[in-house]
């Protein structure tokens, strides 16, 4: 086996159409494989670097291009009775959970036209940055407990409840939760599904589940402890008290803290700034971060590494680094 690898490392280096064969692989990538199967060329350009595979042109494989449609192929439905939707200029998307007379609880339509939404955005080549709100009294007060109530577990497991929501926590796209209210159980769970968490000083979170006979379903449980530790996520599980927003900060749940009525302002002004960077280049950055719950730290710094070392196979590193030496504002092209 050692002997093939060598052989097959030795063809690859000797072919004058290794660069280009390997630049248009890359470039079949679809969306749907892109992130297994790009992570895969960055692991193969960093094993081959020795036989001048690190190419000086752009990784195209990691163009915006080859895995975004233009805005003008994508249809955004028109009739969501559960969410509110608006595409700001600046790439920035801002998806409001309207359900305001049930505290926003998570039912199945809304859920449904929520995965919808987060998956079109993800496709799109016009947005860049995504928000998820909800209403001043509540972020999701929960999951629609009447919806839930005469469920069996066959049912829960054939329906795959609340597996849609996924997508939000598997976006590439970078997502923020901007909390007035209340953010209980599923709405506390959906909050850390994002990138990370802007509070209104009101806001209230919890995990409530045990008193009502069951537990967290969607992350409760998991993304909690990664996020406050083992210590606080078990006092929250199994007390089932709710926390305000200082208490949240303060755990480590929420990345800051403004005033309600401000909210959304606040948080679209984060979106606005990340927005401006280089798309691919800030979803690399998510990807590093998140890799750092999931590996342990030698595989997580190897991880960053690699990515780190293709930014400069980028337009957009080229760019920023000139636009630094020659002072001036750079000009990224996503590329």
């Amino acid at each position: 086996m050692i002997r093939s690898a060598s052989r097959t490392i030795r063809s690859l280096n000797n072919s004058k159409l290794n660069q280009h064969a390997f630049s248009s692989s890359c470039l079949l990538l679809s969306k749907k494989n892109f992130q297994s199967e790009g992570m895969n060329c960055v692991n193969n350009i960093m094993m081959l670097n020795g036989c001048n595979m690190m190419i000086n042109q752009p990784f195209r494989c990691f163009s915006t291009s080859t895995f975004l449609q233009s805005a003008s192929t994508i249809t955004y439905p028109t009739n969501l009775q559960n969410i509110l939707f608006e595409k700001r200029d600046n790439g920035v998307v801002v998806i409001t959970l309207n359900r305001p007379s049930q505290l926003n609880a998570l039912c199945k339509q809304l859920v449904q036209e929520l995965a919808q939404v987060v998956s079109l955005c993800e496709k799109d080549s016009s947005v860049r940055v995504m928000i998820i709100t909800g209403s001043k009294k509540a972020f999701a007060a929960g999951a629609d407990i009447k919806e839930m109530s005469t469920m069996t577990s066959m049912q829960v497991y054939q329906e795959n409840l609340f597996g849609e929501l996924e997508v939000v926590a598997k976006a590439r796209k970078p997502i923020i939760a901007a909390v007035n209210g209340y953010a209980l159980g599923g709405g506390c769970e959906l909050a850390m599904m994002c990138d990370f968490i802007v509070a209104g000083d009101g806001a209230k979170f919890g995990q409530p589940e045990i008193k009502l006979g069951t537990i967290p379903g969607i992350g409760g449980t998991q993304r909690l402890t990664k996020a406050i530790g083992k210590a606080k996520a078990m006092e929250w599980n199994l007390t089932g008290e709710i926390y305000g927003a200082e208490e949240a900060e303060k755990a480590g749940l929420v990345s800051r803290i403004v005033k309600s009525d401000q909210l959304l302002e606040e948080t679209i002004k984060i979106a606005d700034k990340i927005a401006s960077f280089s798309q691919p280049i800030a979803q690399f950055a998510k990807a590093c971060v998140q890799k750092a719950h999931e590996m342990s730290l030698q595989e997580g710094l190897d991880y960053e590494r690699k990515l780190f070392m293709t930014t400069f196979s980028t337009k957009d590193q080229k760019e920023g680094m000139s636009a630094f030496v020659e002072k001036r504002p750079p000009k990224f092209v996503d590329e």
